[in-house]
């Protein structure tokens, strides 16, 4: 039985030019390079500067992907960028991307889940692609959370960076079996009565303002593992697939020891899993594209490779998604 399957053809990144090494919150905070690596593992990140906004990243990503596929920005149908830091309150920061690209054709919208923001976008644009809506989609992370950042609390201000992650998601025929490449399957939950642990205090309707991160970082782990656990092995199990079958995960960079607890609870060696926090924080909705991105310029990945991608961020909403390299 032929299928239509949605599979990666390329990555793409890219990274402000400014670095931010821990040492430099020393100076104004009670923190300590040893204090921010012993809790996140995070060693540095980027941060964007002040003319440099998240279409920008968004659009340098996405050029990345256009030339590590030879493609041109009329071969794609649709842009879907995955942000919680848009330039405005509209239009959507992908509409900018498909302009930044000169497309001027096809259709352009943003989603917005937080960390988790990627997984649901891929899965969006899989859906698309299956229904016959697009054959190529460019699918983005794009943040900019230097942007929202409370700089007198040492609790979340360490934790987070900039940075632009994409992949082009391409219609390809198929057989119906797991052996397929391709996004195999998808699994996304979300329970709005946990939005007190992660959240930004301001927002248009709300309070007129942009608002900055509050986080309960204790709770926010304590739910991580767990659920980032059970929707990676829900979407193995709709994949017809297991734990035993992975050859790499590409998790959400937000914390390393959630990185780490979520590989010990899935029974997977820390050698399958690909960790990009310690150079970049975490960088939201964009930091599995750009895991990804960095893996595969490395070369980690094969031809046939089972991947697991997994999130979870504010809202809480958290997801996975199963992908055959």
């Amino acid at each position: 039985m032929n299928v239509t399957r949605a599979v990666i053809r390329s990555t793409g990144h890219y990274l402000p030019a400014r670095v931010v090494p821990n040492a430099e919150f020393a100076k104004t905070l009670d923190t300590s390079d040893d204090w921010i690596v012993s809790r996140s593992g995070i060693e540095r990140r980027h941060f964007a500067a002040d003319d440099e906004f998240t279409s920008d990243l968004a659009i340098k990503a996405a050029r990345a992907a256009l030339d590590n596929a030879g493609l041109d920005p009329a071969d794609i149908d649709a842009v879907i960028v995955a942000t919680s830091t848009p330039d405005f309150t509209f239009p959507a920061v992908a509409t900018q991307v498909q302009a930044g690209l000169g497309m001027r054709k096809g259709f352009a919208f943003d989603i917005q889940a937080v960390c988790a923001g990627f997984v649901f976008a891929l899965a969006n644009a899989t859906g698309l692609i299956m229904a016959g809506q697009a054959k190529r989609i460019l699918v983005i992370g794009a943040e900019t959370f230097s942007r929202i950042m409370d700089w007198t609390d040492r609790g979340t201000c360490v934790l987070f960076g900039d940075g632009a992650g994409a992949v082009i998601l391409e219609a390809q025929s198929g057989t119906g079996a797991n052996t397929d490449r391709g996004v195999l399957a998808s699994d996304l939950n979300s329970d709005g009565q946990y939005r007190d642990l992660l959240y930004v205090d301001g927002g248009v309707s709300r309070t007129g303002t942009s608002g900055v991160l509050r986080m309960q970082g204790r709770e926010v782990f304590r739910h991580a593992v767990e659920k980032l656990a059970a929707t990676a092995n829900t979407a193995l199990d709709k994949a017809g697939l297991q734990a035993a079958d992975v050859d790499w995960v590409v998790p959400h960079q937000a914390n390393l020891r959630i990185i780490q607890g979520t590989a010990q609870k899935l029974g997977l060696s820390m050698d399958k899993v690909v960790v990009t926090v310690q150079d970049h924080g975490n960088t939201s909705a964009a930091s599995i594209p750009l895991a990804l991105s960095v893996a595969n310029a490395e070369g980690r990945f094969k031809p046939g490779d089972l991947i697991v991608t997994e999130a979870i961020g504010g809202g809480l909403s958290w997801g996975a998604v199963i992908v055959r390299w």
